[in-house]
């Protein structure tokens, strides 16, 4: 097992630095805590918190840290989370971080500093930069896995290809994958899903972006999913499918008549038309999962199931 010596050593600082750049990153200068993290992380090395800290509750406070506000998928997750920190006395804070640099992390640490622990959403965040934060105070990933971390993960993909292949068995042949944002861990999961059940079902599956998971975005793609012939889309987002959806309705393209666009439940029911596949989430799960297993001390990786359902 590596040990703090290792660590130094592969990173060409002393001891004390490292110590101080693993636990105080925020004292540190961004290009030195780049190096040790890029070392602690290729041998290994985590520095293990108890889950005593949080039990101890020295100051009452969780937080719960998104990649950013303009993504709904969040808020049911945080609203989960909230619910289950108020049972357990807990007051949960939220901020904004994308953690996808060494910056971020060292401003992160200073919130730590101030919490319990924290619940993470870091799609796109760097494994070394996550690990960072865990050094510092007991962490729950959300929608992400990184081993030897905590994390609750819901299981879209499995759900994505479900849809994939609904579509095909209704004589969907040529089908769009609208990827979500560049380094999202979810996104080549899913793409990947789609992909193998398009080939197991004789279909074809085209897969475009990465689009940031925006109404704005989805507008914009709706020129690609024409010139691909797409008779059904399938995006990495519900913000994605509604933008989308005004698109073609712009350029005089009928949906679902014409192309059927995948969203969440409440949107193909405010439709009213039968045959579109909805993808639903349940974030309040989530993040009353994520929630236990942060004040619980647990070290579980927990995937949950996403419903498939079709209107009509």
């Amino acid at each position: 097992m590596a040990t703090l010596a290792d660590v130094a050593a592969l990173a060409g600082y002393n001891k004390s630095t490292v110590s101080r750049a693993l636990t105080r990153p925020e004292m540190v200068a961004p290009e030195t805590l780049t190096r040790i993290l890029t070392a602690a992380d290729q041998l290994g090395y985590v520095l293990n918190r108890t889950a005593s800290q949080l039990a101890r509750g020295r100051t009452g406070l969780a937080a719960f840290v998104v990649p950013t506000l303009e993504n709904a998928f969040f808020a049911p997750i945080i609203g989960g989370a909230q619910a289950h920190a108020a049972a357990s006395d807990l007051h949960l804070t939220v901020t904004v971080a994308p953690l996808t640099s060494a910056s971020e992390v060292a401003a992160l640490s200073r919130l730590a500093s101030q919490v319990d622990g924290l619940i993470l959403a870091a799609p796109r965040g760097d494994d070394t930069h996550v690990r960072a934060i865990g050094a510092v105070k007991p962490v729950v990933l959300v929608d992400r896995e990184i081993p030897g971390l905590p994390s609750v993960v819901a299981d879209t993909a499995t759900a994505i290809g479900a849809v994939v292949s609904g579509l095909a068995a209704r004589g969907h042949r040529r089908i769009a994958y609208l990827g979500g944002p560049n380094g999202s861990w979810q996104d080549p999961g899913r793409a990947a899903a789609a992909l193998s059940a398009a080939s197991r079902a004789g279909a074809e599956v085209s897969v475009h972006g990465p689009f940031p998971a925006t109404f704005a975005a989805g507008v914009a793609s709706a020129e690609e999913v024409l010139a691909a012939g797409a008779t059904a889309v399938v995006p990495y987002a519900t913000a994605l499918a509604l933008g989308l959806m005004l698109a073609l309705r712009g350029r005089g393209v009928h949906v679902p008549d014409d192309v059927v666009v995948s969203a969440e439940a409440t949107v193909t029911d405010a439709l009213g038309a039968p045959g579109i596949p909805a993808i639903d989430v349940d974030g309040e799960s989530l993040g009353r999962a994520a929630m236990d297993l942060l004040t619980s001390g647990g070290q579980d990786t927990l995937r949950l199931p996403v419903r498939v359902t079709w209107s009509g």
